[in-house]
């Protein structure tokens, strides 16, 4: 079974950076759709970017418009960890932020709903202040 263990969380201000890590473990081989995911207070979670996994390079990479070309989705295979590099963030984008997988047989990782993924992180908080 796939587990997940995220870190990197903290507070910046606007125009900076963090990098959040998901390391992952339990994995056996296959295919994976690995997604970050964020909750506001009050919001539904959501899909932010979600890239396909199979135990190599990330070939195809997936970005929401409200984060696309601020983040991005990476992999170190040596380190069984997935990142997510934030740049230029922005107050709006304080939450919990979550790294998520399930397994995929050929279906589609983008767009794909929370409701869709089995596997998830306990969270990591982001707080962007003005």
């Amino acid at each position: 079974q796939v587990q997940l263990v995220e870190s990197g969380g903290g507070s910046v201000q606007a125009g900076g950076s963090l990098r959040l890590a998901c390391g992952v473990s339990g994995y056996t081989g296959g295919a994976y759709c690995m997604g970050w995911f964020r909750q506001a207070p009050g919001k539904e979670r959501e899909g932010i970017t979600s890239s396909i996994y199979t135990g190599g390079a990330i070939p195809v990479t997936y970005y929401d418009d409200s984060v696309k070309g601020r983040f991005t989705i990476s992999l170190d295979n040596a380190k069984n960890t997935l990142y997510l590099q934030m740049n230029s963030l922005k107050p709006e984008d304080t939450a919990m932020y979550y790294c998520a997988a399930v397994r995929t047989y050929g279906q589609r990782c983008w767009p794909r709903s929370k409701d869709e993924y089995d596997y998830w992180g306990q969270g990591t908080q982001v707080t962007v202040s003005s």
